[in-house]
């Protein structure tokens, strides 16, 4: 068993787990991945997965040619996947327009810097409706009940949830003009959406593959001496690039 957190599981869900196996084997063993550095695992946890998802698409572009710089990327989802997503984008100096909440989509034509990437941050660290983003900056819009893949994008990143993408939506990410989808969540494309997307030449790099950022860094937990370890932010996004560099070949 290698605990992890996922929806609906976080820090105070994953302390649990580890203060009720400690009381039940009467020892300070094994590898909980996501509680804080002193419990277990790795300081740069959190950042794994959204991180190595972002590396696997570089990867994936620089076969056909082309880098993240200057491309739009649709994001669903505003969790702790998406943010880091988005996040990494920026740094790639890529042009994130779009995240998502339970109510609908947020979309910023002008796309998201980082100081738009902090509001988001507190907004949501607060529980609050990304609508609350419109406040101030008000060139933005906010969807309804409605999904993002329809905004003009060259890449889309699903980081929500199982199946958010079906025949439909599948169809409205080709006519968005998106040609590489990075599976972020777990399985968020049908099936059915996969053949329509991949009938019409879309790159889809399934979440099998484009998870080996956050798989690269639990790995190296399993590591006895791992919480010992004391990493540079070069040396992690290191590792998490070779990791994802692996999972494309």
């Amino acid at each position: 068993d290698f605990p992890a957190e996922d929806v609906g599981v976080g820090p105070r869900e994953m302390g649990f787990l580890f203060g009720q196996y400690r009381r039940l084997s009467g020892h300070f063993q094994g590898n909980f991945t996501g509680p804080k550095i002193f419990w277990s695992g790795s300081s740069f946890r959190t950042e794994a997965t959204g991180y190595g998802l972002v590396f696997f698409a570089r990867v994936v572009l620089a076969d056909m040619n082309k880098e993240l710089k200057g491309l739009r990327c649709a994001i669903s989802g505003s969790g702790k996947i998406a943010m880091h997503v988005l996040e990494k984008l920026l740094s790639c100096e890529a042009i994130p327009v779009t995240v998502s909440d339970s109510e609908g989509y947020l979309f910023d034509g002008d796309g998201f810097d980082y100081v738009k990437y902090t509001l988001i941050r507190n907004i949501k660290a607060q529980q609050r409706s990304l609508k609350e983003y419109l406040k101030t900056f008000p060139r933005a819009k906010y969807i309804n009940d409605a999904k993002p893949w329809g905004e003009q994008c060259d890449i889309a990143f699903p980081c929500a949830s199982q199946n958010e993408i079906d025949q439909g939506e599948a169809l409205s990410i080709i006519s968005s003009g998106c040609r590489v989808l990075i599976e972020c969540s777990n399985m968020p494309c049908t099936g059915q959406a996969v053949d329509i997307l991949r009938k019409a030449k879309v790159h889809v790099a399934p979440a099998k593959a484009t998870a080996a950022g956050g798989v690269a860094v639990g790995e190296l937990e399993l590591n006895p001496e791992f919480s010992l370890m004391q990493w540079s932010v070069e040396d992690f996004e290191n590792k998490i690039q070779t990791g994802s560099s692996k999972a494309n070949i």
